[in-house]
């Protein structure tokens, strides 16, 4: 079973947070016009990374915040976890 330590929370049961998507997605700018094919490679077009990666993760049997995870997508080892405005 793997425990994620909820910034807000912490530790707690795998089976209480859901998954995100990757952390490091940049949404396009609010009121700023794009091409179809910018919006698709945000949308669709996304590399599945092994190896450290950030996450976004949602506790959702908790305090139902958002937050990052720190994770090696290959052992599922997490080094860190961070409120959503927190840098690495």
């Amino acid at each position: 079973m793997l425990f994620i330590k909820c910034p807000y929370c912490g530790i707690r049961s795998q089976n209480e947070f859901a998954y995100g998507g990757d952390a490091t997605v940049k949404r396009p700018e609010l009121n700023k016009e794009i091409s179809d094919k910018e919006w698709d490679d945000f949308v669709y077009n996304r590399k599945s990374p092994r190896g450290k990666h950030l996450e976004f993760w949602h506790h959702i049997s908790g305090c139902r915040q958002w937050f990052k995870v720190h994770r090696d997508t290959a052992t599922h080892e997490i080094f860190k976890t961070l409120k959503p405005h927190e840098e690495l």
